[in-house]
């Protein structure tokens, strides 16, 4: 289990996380979202110890993270934005250094890369440097990297920036199966349908402020199950109903160009980030 108390961070007279208190559950799949400087990032790179926080704490099943706990610093991965692979690496040239700085045995890592890279769907491509992987396969291999020392802990940020469609849904895939073996993962994202998809809960945080904390269909049902947009002067404006007849018959009497439809994630998102929407 992970928790977080009063975690703040500052830059100087600027604050990006405030006060930030949350506990996520072992095996959870949990996700971070949040506008573009919301302190997402931040808050991922304080859990690595990549950052040390300005003040608050962080706990792993009891015992408070540092960089000076090791016990607990091995128990976490991370996965950045960005690549952070060498370009004239091969596939099981990326594995074996990984391995070996974690001073794992020869047969370990060799054992150990057949079994990720096949999980991954890589395994015919092993013998390619970085440089000639497309960007869904290089997302994949920082993923099989992250888990060659087993971790408990799987930290994501923005996995999937950059990909396509399909290399996406490859990518929840894999996720899904990463999770099953009872892994904790937390997840930052801007596609906020990858994590309704993905995420038993999610915290949405604003100006490094948590504002919500619940599932996916709670947060949903909070603000209204039933969506009704309507395109007038001042752009598309759309208000929430929690009973679909009502929500029906508001659409009755609406303008030709309005229309029903389910309240997704992306609609909590928008309201708690402060988008001019009017609310019923």
């Amino acid at each position: 289990m992970i928790e977080i108390k009063d975690l703040t961070k500052k830059f100087g007279d600027f604050t990006a996380v405030d006060k930030l208190s949350m506990t996520i559950k072992t095996g959870e799949f949990f996700g971070l979202l949040g506008p573009n400087g919301a302190g997402k990032t931040t808050t991922i790179s304080m859990m690595s110890t990549v950052l040390l926080p300005t003040s608050g704490e962080i706990f792993i099943d009891g015992k408070k993270l540092d960089r000076k706990a090791s016990a607990e610093k091995r128990k976490l991965s991370v996965i950045t934005q960005e690549y952070s692979m060498r370009q004239d690496m091969t596939m099981d040239e990326v594995m074996e250094y990984q391995g070996r700085l974690y001073f794992m045995s020869r047969k370990e890592i060799k054992q150990k890369s057949e079994e990720l890279l096949e999980f991954a769907g890589l395994q015919e491509f092993r013998k390619r440097t970085v440089r000639h992987l497309s960007g869904g396969m290089k997302r994949k291999l920082m993923i099989c990297r992250a888990l060659m020392i087993e971790p408990e802990i799987l930290l994501l940020d923005e996995p999937t920036a950059g990909m396509d469609a399909l290399s996406r849904r490859q990518m929840w895939n894999l996720l899904r199966q990463v999770n099953v073996r009872n892994m904790t993962i937390v997840l930052t994202t801007h596609y906020i349908e990858e994590a309704q998809a993905l995420c038993e809960r999610v915290a949405l945080i604003n100006r490094g402020k948590l504002q919500k904390l619940d599932t996916p269909t709670q947060l949903i049902e909070d603000l209204g199950a039933f969506a009704v947009d309507e395109t007038s002067k001042d752009g598309l404006l759309s208000k929430y109903f929690h009973d679909r007849d009502e929500a029906i018959a508001y659409l009755s009497q609406a303008g030709p160009d309005a229309s029903f439809r389910a309240t997704t994630l992306e609609d909590v998102f928008v309201d708690v980030a402060g988008q001019k929407l009017e609310r019923k």
